[in-house]
């Protein structure tokens, strides 16, 4: 009909991809549904049942206070303007101009996103995220909520920030050549090491917790480790910033090393002590999934199996038997034995990235030519550069983490009290996980006790009173 109303479409950019924005979009949503409600789920369940409520709110705590200190600042010290060769200069991301704008990344001579600087900004976010939740793995059942509160976006700044912009912002071991496909460093390896150095500055559990720990929902415990291994394909599959070759091998690498870690680490439990372990498949699960990641789409399919066997093997080993033999490492009580299933295996993935990083696969990706060592012609350069950045991740959290930890001491105690201890969630949040009396009321067994004796008295005045002694255990 002439001079009907036509409705404006608003414009789209030349430069934006739809489904590369789409898949970016749907892997950042992965990826944070790996931290809420999956680690969430994760800790709550595998930890003693006194425990449940504050190591889920630890995690719930982290995912929340670090997107919004990663708008305010931290987004930029990762991936902005140059400060320091291993620190970009800080500032908000929240203009609507700038997250509107095309993406990039700094210093990168491959990578041209085509999709909005919003999506690479949130999800970024999500992997800082995850990166601090898995902190937190190695001091719970003892840290001070209130000293975890103030470290997490301390920790974020001045630990993590470095590690982002020095291998993925277009810091000075991205342009020496260092591989990190999707975060065996930036991730793993530091939130292993900080998580080592938190659980020796904060103390162990109490004897009691340490010798029997017990998960109070194992069923819970595999929902949460679920989410965690499919929320990976987002993980490594978002890496390239495209839906395209790079991310669909990844994809496929990442699924085939953690299914195959978790099958050598269940083969050893059966061999070594009778019997396959729920929270061990678990662990077996976690180690194929951090050894892959820092070459999961530069790697063959074969290499990928091989990884996954390293990467269920050595953790394992270094859990079950070098532990056992180390004055140190049984005097820190790293909770969830974040160590083993995360530095060890970001460590040796690393590693096994400079073995079989496959040249024609880091041609699609990566600034330079690149091959690992299996494939010779580098004289074995980047198995030394992968060793050289693994120090360096290494070594700048093992420092920053202290010196934030003894700084926090100062004026917050990072360890509970005793009494809260022996007490729990209760003592911490005044809040329990399971109500198994009423509507969220605590059964108080002295006071029924006591109104059933008056109700007895009232309607029967020879009835004598029972043993006032009697516990009632739900």
């Amino acid at each position: 009909m002439a001079g009907a109303y036509e409705p404006r479409l608003p414009e789209v950019p030349e430069w934006l991809n739809k489904g590369d924005n789409a898949w970016q979009l749907t892997a950042a949503t992965l990826v944070g549904l790996q931290s809420m409600p999956g680690l969430v789920i994760l800790y709550a369940s595998i930890v003693k049942k006194k425990w449940a409520v504050n190591s889920a709110f630890m995690a719930l705590y982290a995912f929340a206070a670090v997107l919004l200190c990663w708008v305010l600042l931290c987004y930029k010290m990762a991936f902005g303007d140059e400060l320091l060769p291993f620190w970009g200069k800080g500032g908000p991301a929240f203009d609507q101009g700038y997250l509107k704008s095309r993406a990039k990344i700094p210093k990168s001579k491959t990578m041209a996103p085509l999709f909005p600087m919003a999506t690479l900004v949130y999800f970024q976010f999500t992997f800082a995220a995850i990166t601090t939740i898995l902190v937190a793995g190695s001091v719970l059942g003892r840290m001070n909520i209130k000293a975890w509160m103030a470290f997490v976006p301390l920790w974020l700044i001045f630990s993590y920030t470095v590690g982002a912009y020095s291998l993925w912002g277009g810091g000075f071991l991205y342009q020496w050549g260092v591989i990190d496909y999707s975060g065996g460093y930036v991730i793993h390896l530091s939130s292993g090491v900080a998580g080592f150095v938190a659980a020796y500055w904060v103390g162990p559990r109490p004897k009691a917790d340490r010798e029997r720990f017990p998960p109070n929902n194992v069923l819970l415990m595999l929902a949460g480790a679920g989410l965690l291994w499919m929320g990976w394909s987002g993980f490594n599959g978002g890496a390239p910033y495209a839906a395209n070759l790079t991310s669909s091998i990844a994809v496929l690498n990442t699924n085939l090393s953690a299914a195959t870690s978790l099958l050598v680490w269940t083969t050893l439990d059966v061999i070594f002590f009778g019997k396959p372990s729920v929270i061990g498949a678990i662990q077996g699960m976690v180690t194929g999934l951090a050894g892959v990641t820092p070459g999961a789409g530069l790697i063959q399919t074969w290499a990928a199996i091989i990884v996954g066997i390293v990467s269920g093997t050595a953790p394992w080993a270094s859990m079950m038997i070098l532990h056992k033999k180390s004055a140190l490492l049984q005097k820190v009580d790293d909770t969830l034995a974040v160590f083993y299933t995360h530095a060890v295996a970001g460590l040796l993935g690393g590693i096994m990235t400079g073995l079989f990083a496959h040249p024609d696969l880091c041609e699609l990706i990566l600034p330079e030519p690149t091959r690992g060592a299996f494939y010779r012609g580098n004289g074995g350069k980047q198995l030394l550069k992968q060793l050289a950045g693994a120090a360096f991740i290494a070594v700048w959290n093992l420092v920053s983490t202290t010196i934030i930890l003894l700084a926090i001491r100062m004026f917050i105690p990072l360890r509970m009290a005793e009494e809260e201890l022996g007490i729990g969630d209760d003592a911490a949040h005044g809040e329990e996980a399971y109500a198994l009396w009423g509507d969220g009321e605590k059964f108080d067994a002295t006071r029924h006790v006591q109104q059933f004796e008056r109700d007895q008295e009232a309607a029967h005045p020879s009835y004598v009173h029972g043993a006032r002694g009697v516990t009632i255990v739900l």
